[in-house]
């Protein structure tokens, strides 16, 4: 640009770049690493995307190194809130490019990758994204071996990696609202977990993102669960881990599902001692008891046995992989899965 003559007064011909300039949609402009790191994808990532859908720097000339204005970053959240949402790499282009995106006309800490930054940071809600825009299929959560599942899980592990936990709620609720608790549970909450699991297990990284995901599928599913004012069954049912076992997380969409069908039931939560648990059976004189146990080395046969003999009959419930190369002794009743579990204690108390 050429400079101002010495009365202040800038060229006719280069008051359109300094207008530009001043432009708040151009006033701030970040490197390709910058971006990548506000986003949590790879500089390659970012790259492609340019390359195959025009999503790169509108002032990038040759010879110039490419900066990202606001407007080119906004662009960029839509397309990663659109991957979140489940579309694939081409739809949610279509869907970043055809959308109106606003530049910030202030600088938040995230845009030079501060702690406030994250993916889906361009203002989209999940109700703008289920209007039927992007409704179309994609491949596996980026590092999740997803290609089995459906479209709501792939979502849930994109936006789970992304550690974005407002968007792994807002799929879950929407998942739940249009599918229902057991369908959500199977198709979508377990298959994401497995595959954290398996990567944690194949590379040693990944325990914060399990975190995430189960701190937000125990808040959707405590949502998801009524309060029931007048049960159905006139004994409660008494759901707990056995004693050590603190992974009590699929206690909660049981309780939910059979709250649903009005059937009442009494969290005791994870490593439930021996003593509590038998001090519980005695002053509720439950139903049915359930115990839970995700490792075969809390699978303990004794706990069964030693509950306390009540005036009424109470069904026992063994529940949870742990139990499945254990003994169940009589008369407790193995269960596997949420729907017949379900479907065993209401059966049972009701």
């Amino acid at each position: 640009m050429t400079p101002p003559d010495h009365t202040g007064t800038v060229p006719e011909g280069d008051r359109e770049t300094v207008a530009a300039e001043d432009d708040p949609a151009h006033s701030v402009t970040l490197s390709v690493a910058a971006v990548a790191r506000r986003l949590g994808v790879a500089p390659a990532t970012l790259r492609t995307w340019d390359r195959r859908y025009g999503l790169g720097p509108t002032d990038h000339t040759t010879g110039r190194h490419r900066k990202y204005a606001p407007l080119d970053v906004a662009r960029l959240e839509l397309m990663q809130r659109a991957l979140l949402r489940g579309a694939s790499s081409a739809e949610a282009a279509k869907y970043a490019l055809s959308s109106t995106v606003q530049a910030r006309t202030t600088t938040p800490p995230s845009l030079t990758g501060g702690s406030n930054g994250g993916p889906g940071g361009g203002g989209l809600t999940g109700g703008e994204l289920n209007g039927g825009e992007l409704n179309g299929s994609a491949s596996g959560g980026r590092g999740l071996k997803l290609e089995a599942a459906n479209r709501r899980a792939r979502g849930v592990g994109r936006a789970a990696l992304a550690m974005d936990s407002a968007a792994v709620q807002t799929m879950l609720a929407d998942a739940i609202e249009a599918d229902g608790l057991v369908a959500t549970w199977d198709e979508v909450i377990r298959p994401v977990m497995a595959a954290i699991a398996a990567r944690w297990e194949h590379s040693g990284a990944g325990v914060e993102v399990s975190h995430l995901v189960e701190e937000c599928v125990l808040a959707a599913v405590v949502r998801a669960t009524p309060v029931v004012a007048n049960p159905r069954n006139h004994r409660p049912v008494l759901l707990a881990c056995m004693p050590d076992e603190r992974h009590a997380l699929p206690l909660y969409p049981l309780a939910a599902v059979l709250a649903q069908r009005g059937v009442g039931t009494r969290q005791l939560g994870a490593a439930l001692p021996a003593d509590a648990l038998a001090a519980a059976v005695r002053r509720t004189a439950p139903a049915a008891v359930v115990l839970w146990a995700q490792l075969p080395r809390y699978a303990d046969p004794g706990v069964v046995t030693s509950l306390p003999r009540t005036r009424q009959q109470v069904r026992v419930f063994a529940g949870g992989p742990g139990w499945e190369r254990g003994v169940v002794p009589q008369p407790a009743e193995r269960i596997n899965d949420l729907a017949s579990a379900a479907d065993a204690v209401e059966r049972a108390v009701c």
